[in-house]
């Protein structure tokens, strides 16, 4: 192989060479794209078997020429291996090590694919039985090829371990688990240890821990802990070159270790190692050493993680470890490291709390008490070094962002500490804070000067984030808490976190109405606050506080609703949302003879400023203002749903008739702008859900205006409303006759039609959003009337209409026309695919007519040979991975109607792949084992069968292989 790749030279590679550097160029995006898909197509083409040695071998070929190869070589080993005759095998295995000879000294990239290739050689070569032995005699003899050696056996565990994207068979797949790994494994720990002892450098090594690391789950733990390797890793901890890779193998060792019941002689060994990098902790803060401070944090925090069962089992002996993450928390003025703390303090707290640990609880209260301390600290604003307090990052976006999302994980913490020490503790903290302040600083604040303003929003933001934890009958320390709050003074960011705060308090409130006015004229004024973060706040709050203090409220209508048109209009959409839901919340708790009145109150000016609006919208930005203003008319009629007796009329539907001709003539008029056709629909959609029944004298008027909306827009919303009427109008009860059912069934029918034109007039490319929608509707249509549908003209365009859509490339629609077709399938079996309760409460699968059977396995032989190609080819080229359940689940309900029938149509589908794709020895296999399967009733195990040779097939001839990157110029940075 590697003589060929000699002779053929330049000439093998040229065009390779010339395709990676239109890659590389400052060429058009269609001259890179064309590049881009050769090279695609000639990493899985046989001859890059040729061509990839000769550019490796090439004096000429520039490094990134060369990873590319050496990574396509990767992937034809891996992927492409039954291209190979089984004779040239020890030939490539001996170019290989004589290439890895040449590139030992680097660069390092392009040597560690040429193991990653070696080890899958070696995975897959079963007659190499020496695999350890030559790779040592051949790579090691020298110091300048050990690297090599280390390379090697860093990167073979993991590709056994990854081993099953290899086409072996399960056996030998396992057999040379054990080969490689298993029965290697006091070599590899002999040779690791000699290596390590042979010189001072050598123990300090990077890649010796990563070998380490790699072999720990191969390796018993305890011989590495017994071994003097164990004392390797802690010096490399104090090696600035191997730190990193050492603290990477401390946490490896001690994720073994998890099992802590299966390790104790293990840990008795690695706790008192431990204990010693303690001191570092100081160190390496007072030496402002923030990386490797990290790294010592993080050492702490998963050994923490491993053993804290075992913690909480014995809490005094292992107080002294918790004590060390608790002061890695404290001293970490950067903030840097705290966040690998986290999920420590959670799952302590997760066993701590548990009253079987409660002694363990005890003994750390004082620990969390501390931590909340602590926490509160590291919430507080930096003090900006510009003295610009507008811009308290020093214009560093990313940094303020990462600080607001890492303030939320501390609030999380928090949380966690209000579970073991308690609320009111927790509380008390913040409280003290803020009385601290106000003690201090409070006589100095003035509008626009409010001193250490930092010290005041720490803690008001930790009463914020604790806010879910404490419950509402709390007495004693919010009753102080609440007052001091709403006395808070003005400063923009102490009022957010003000306001939020009281957001949180809401349910509190609701049993402590006596703080509920001072408290709701605080967040009233701060709408009127110049800042846009401080309103967005209070528009959040007030809807808290409706909702939750409604019956508070319920009184107050006629202001609130005052209130609500002074602000609606000068608020964002957002804001325009959740106050409307807050103003809906109290609205439906008022008695239902008043309900009409209070409803067309509050909607009415909406209603008016929406026809005003629709008057003169043109351009997008008024378009887009109708849709946001007609989200608050659904909101009213999602939230506004008392319940009514079905016989009597009900007051919000007097309202719905109402504006329904309104809105139907925005839709008309607008029903091209999908924002708005959306919205329309929705607010339709509401009215059914919200009033089901009482909405029947709004059905005929519904109908006609969302056929003619679909009709004219083709868009999927329409279809969306529909489905409520299906769901809600298709079952016989007092107030739903047959005849409202029928109609029902005849608008669906009417819709079906209009869908059917659309796609025969259109590429699916182009209705993505309508099939799902349709085949949405569809599936219920088919529950509620598959007696009607089932043997309709309409359901063979239907089936041809869903195998069409199969062709997609998005998950949504593609999920929604799979799960149509399965539950189709599911009717020509006995059962069908919905089930009831009967009278006596037992849970059964209803009985499916002969007749329905018959006709759902007429439909199948005529369309299931479109289904199975297009689920197949879909699983092996495009679906996206979460749709490959519901295509095997289809395929299997075929077999399972069809079982001979589906058999051939898999093998003509089979038969139709490029070839060189799969290897003939695999295409028997596959179908041998359907034919078996099919023979002995088996049927069930042919969905396995299939999913792993649709998935081995992707691997192989359609994901993306490495080495290309993006499309635009790549450039490789190389390390020798």
């Amino acid at each position: 192989m590697a003589t060929a790749a000699t002779m053929n030279g330049a000439h093998a590679f040229g065009p390779v060479l010339s395709a990676l550097a239109t890659m590389s160029s400052n060429a058009d995006r269609s001259q890179k794209t064309e590049a881009h898909k050769w090279l695609e197509a000639f990493q899985k083409s046989e001859e890059a078997w040729t061509s990839t040695f000769a550019i490796l071998q090439s004096q000429q070929a520039t490094d990134e020429a060369k990873l590319f190869a050496a990574t396509t070589l990767k992937g034809k080993i891996v992927f492409d291996f039954h291209q190979l005759p089984r004779e040239t095998l020890p030939q490539l295995r001996d170019t290989l090590l004589s290439l890895l000879a040449n590139y030992a000294k680097g660069p390092k990239p392009i040597r560690t694919q040429l193991c990653v290739c070696l080890a899958n050689l070696a995975i897959q070569m079963l007659e190499w039985k020496d695999v350890l032995p030559l790779v040592v005699s051949t790579l090691g003899n020298d110091q300048s090829s050990i690297a090599c050696v280390f390379e090697f056996l860093h990167v073979l565990p993991e590709e056994v371990t990854e081993g099953r994207k290899i086409n072996l068979a399960e056996d030998d797949l396992i057999n040379r688990t054990r080969e490689l790994l298993e029965d290697n494994a006091h070599q590899v720990l002999q040779l690791l240890t000699q290596y390590a002892q042979s010189s001072p450098d050598a123990a300090k090594n990077p890649q010796l821990m990563d070998c380490i690391t790699s072999w720990i789950r191969e390796i018993p733990l305890n011989d590495i802990v017994q071994s003097p390797l164990m004392d390797v890793v802690m010096g490399a901890l104090q090696s600035e070159t191997s730190f990193d890779a050492a603290v990477e193998t401390l946490c490896a060792i001690f994720k073994e270790t998890r099992e802590v019941d299966e390790n104790v002689d293990t840990i008795k060994v690695l706790y008192p190692r431990l204990a010693q990098l303690q001191p570092r902790i100081k160190a390496c803060a007072d030496e402002e050493d923030w990386e490797t401070f990290k790294g010592v944090t993080r050492v702490f925090a998963e050994a923490g993680e491993a053993w804290v069962v075992l913690i909480a089992r014995e809490a005094q002996q292992f107080r002294a470890m918790v004590e060390c993450v608790l002061e890695c928390c404290l001293r970490d003025k950067e903030r840097e490291a705290l966040s690998q703390t986290f999920n420590f303090w959670y799952e302590l707290k997760q066993y701590i709390t548990l009253d079987r640990y409660m002694e363990a609880r005890i003994q750390f209260v004082d620990v969390y008490s501390k931590l909340v301390d602590i926490m509160i600290g590291h919430l507080e604003y930096p003090t900006p070094e510009s003295g610009n307090e507008n811009d308290l990052f020093d214009g560093d976006r990313e940094a303020e962002d990462k600080f607001r999302e890492f303030r939320h994980q501390m609030g999380d913490v928090l949380k966690d500490c209000c579970e073991v020490i308690g609320v009111t503790e927790c509380l008390q903290k913040s409280y003290v804070l803020v009385e601290q302040w106000v003690s201090q600083y409070g006589s100095q604040a003035s509008a626009g000067n409010v001193p250490h303003w930092q010290k005041l929003e720490a803690p008001l933001f930790s009463l914020r984030a604790m806010g879910r934890m404490v419950p509402p009958d709390e007495n004693i320390m919010l009753p102080r808490l609440i007052p001091l709050i709403v006395q808070i003074p003005d400063q923009e960011k102490v009022r957010f976190q003000a306001v939020m705060a009281l957001g949180r308090y809401t349910e509190w409130t609701a049993q402590h109405p006596n703080t509920l006015q001072d408290q709701l004229n605080f967040i009233m004024a701060a709408f009127q606050h110049s800042s846009k973060e401080v309103v967005k706040a209070a528009a959040l709050s007030f809807k808290f506080f409706c909702n939750d203090c409604a019956e508070l409220l319920k009184g107050f209508m006629e202001q609130l609703q005052q209130f609500y048109e002074q602000v609606i209009d000068s608020l964002p959409p957002t804001s325009q949302e959740e106050v409307t839901d807050g103003i809906a919340s109290v609205l439906a708790r008022q008695p239902l003879e008043s309900l009409y009145a209070s409803l067309k109150f509050c909607c009415d000016p909406i209603v008016q400023r929406l026809m005003s609006m629709a008057q003169t919208a043109t351009d997008k930005e008024q378009k887009l203002a109708i849709a946001d203003r007609l989200n608050l008319i659904t909101i009213f009629i999602q939230e506004v749903k008392p319940y009514v007796e079905p016989s009597k009329p009900h007051p919000a539907v007097q309202y719905c008739q109402e504006i329904s001709p309104i809105l139907a003539a925005i839709c008309e008029r607008f029903v091209t702008f999908t924002p708005i056709a959306e919205r329309v629909c929705r607010c339709w959609r509401y009215m059914v859900l919200s009033y089901r029944i009482h909405i029947a004298p709004l059905l005929p008027e519904l109908a006609e205006k969302l056929a003619a909306g679909f009709t004219a827009s083709r868009q999927g919303c329409f279809l969306w409303a529909t489905d409520s009427i299906v769901r809600e109008f298709s079952d016989v009860s007092d107030y739903v006759d047959a005849g409202t059912i029928s109609a029902v069934y005849a608008f669906y029918e009417q819709q079906a039609t209009t869908f059917l034109r659309a796609l025969n007039d259109l590429p699916p490319e182009e209705l993505p959003d309508v099939i799902e929608d349709f085949f949405r509707l569809s599936t219920d249509v088919l529950m509620y009337h598959p007696n009607r549908l089932i043997p309709s003209q309409l359901m063979p365009p239907i089936l041809s209409a869903a195998s069409t859509s199969l062709t997609l490339l998005k998950e949504e629609p593609l999920i929604a026309t799979l799960h149509f077709l399965r539950d189709f399938l599911q009717y020509g079996t006995p059962d069908m695919p919905s089930s009831t309760f009967d009278t006596d409460g037992q849970y059964r699968n209803r009985a499916n007519p002969p007749e329905i059977q018959d006709a759902v396995k007429k439909l199948t032989a005529a369309e299931g040979e479109n289904m199975t190609q297009r689920c197949l080819t879909g699983m092996m080229y495009t679906f996206p991975a979460d749709c490959f359940p519901d295509a095997s689940g289809v395929l299997l309900a075929l077999f399972q109607l069809l079982p001979r029938e589906v058999a051939q149509w898999t093998a003509k589908t089979v038969a139709m792949l490029p070839a060189g794709s799969i290897a003939p020895q695999e295409q028997e296999r596959l179908l041998r084992n359907i034919q078996q399967r099919v023979e002995s009733g088996e049927v069930r195990k042919i969905r396995a069968l299939l999913q792993d040779f649709t998935n081995g097939y992707r691997r192989r001839n359609v994901a993306p292989r490495e080495g290309l990157g993006r499309l635009e110029a790549t450039r490789f940075r190389f390390a020798g």
